[in-house]
């Protein structure tokens, strides 16, 4: 079946491409070199309909809610308190072609847990969203549910997304997102770029 063209009301959400998951911390996620490419790609063919999400982290485990403070307990090598603040920053890459507006801060797995995301995607029109970034199948996943409860056509760009734990990576592509299949499209990068070329008037 040919894929339907996208609408003129599409965006670009990267998530977490941040140096966090890029470089040498607990949460480093190897993979994410080789899908650089690829998200730079799309970003770089649509930056005004590109938003960037960036996962931000307490202070400490005591400043967290309910139990982040938990989880925060196990991951207090990534709270302020020890971490480089710089490792939230985008990549070297994508942080040269986003500015400030473009950029989401998140303190839950979702995209759609920032504060005013979702009234910014109504008033901006938007029908469609294409999902890049990391992880597949921890924030992306999360952001997928959220944008699919909401209404939304989501596009997974599958050459664009990567887990620190690629047997996750794989169950989410191969067994989670077909269940969803009215709802969720999977593309490569460059057949989402060739769609994006002859977009729906």
């Amino acid at each position: 079946m040919e894929t339907e063209a996208f609408s003129k009301n599409t965006l670009h959400l990267v998530i977490d491409m941040q140096r966090l998951f890029a470089e040498g911390t607990v949460w480093y996620t190897p993979a994410i070199a080789d899908i650089l490419p690829n998200v730079l790609m799309l970003s770089t063919a649509r930056p005004k309909e590109t938003l960037f999400a960036r996962f931000v982290v307490p202070q400490n485990a005591a400043a967290a809610t309910g139990r982040w403070k938990t989880y925060y307990n196990r991951w207090s090598a990534v709270t302020l308190d020890t971490l480089d603040p710089a490792m939230l920053d985008l990549m070297a890459p994508l942080a040269a072609i986003a500015d400030g507006s473009a950029v989401i801060d998140k303190a839950t797995y979702s995209i759609f847990g920032s504060p005013g995301f979702a009234e910014r995607l109504k008033t901006l029109g938007i029908d469609t969203l294409i999902f890049s970034g990391v992880e597949t199948d921890v924030c992306v996943y999360a952001s997928v549910l959220d944008a699919v409860d909401a209404g939304y056509r989501v596009i997974l760009a599958t050459d664009a997304l990567t887990s620190s734990d690629q047997a996750a990576h794989d169950a989410v592509m191969t067994h989670l997102v077909p269940r969803l299949s009215e709802q969720v499209e999977t593309l490569s990068t460059q057949a989402i770029l060739n769609l994006w070329q002859h977009e729906a008037v």
